[in-house]
């Protein structure tokens, strides 16, 4: 079993994802739901390619936080 960080971003009209662990597999679709299930399929595919090629599955690195900036923001 895998657990990869998943970055998914709103843009112009869709939602677009990346995984910051797998460089190169990238995502997109017309709402959160469809680009979740692409991202899913995206990351099988690379980790099987990678398995096939004999390649290092890498370990997942990343990780997320939110910061809350507030008092100290002036305009």
């Amino acid at each position: 079993m895998y657990r990869f960080l998943v970055v998914i971003e709103k843009a112009d009209g869709n939602y677009s994802s990346y995984s910051p662990d797998l460089p190169g597999c990238v995502a997109t679709g017309s709402t959160h739901e469809e680009v979740e299930q692409n991202m899913y399929d995206a990351i099988v595919l690379h980790v099987k390619g990678l398995i096939e090629d004999d390649a290092l599955v890498p370990v997942s690195q990343a990780f997320s936080e939110y910061l809350v900036i507030g008092e100290h923001v002036t305009a």
